[in-house]
């Protein structure tokens, strides 16, 4: 069976995010005021041919915390879509 993984990565809430930072300070220099805060993320699509939703879950877990995100200064967070 195929998974889909959707894998957002973000910044964790004490990591100050500069580049963030940036995008609010244009956004208020074009007027977008209210704007409060502003932080910048990974979104990453895999597919994962895998047996079980279980073992996609695993995979999808495994290549996060060894590659896709530095996990002391990320999360991330993963949603399995089955492909058929």
């Amino acid at each position: 069976m195929a998974y889909k993984a959707k894998i957002r990565v973000t910044l964790r809430p004490s990591i100050l995010d500069v580049q963030g930072k940036a995008v609010q300070h244009a956004l208020d220099n074009l007027g977008y005021s209210t704007v409060d805060s502003v932080r910048i993320g990974k979104y990453i699509e895999v597919m994962i041919d895998e047996d079980s939703l279980d073992d996609a879950r695993r995979i999808g877990d495994e290549i996060c915390r060894k590659l896709l995100a530095n996990t002391v200064m990320e999360d991330y967070s993963i949603e399995l879509e089955t492909i058929k």
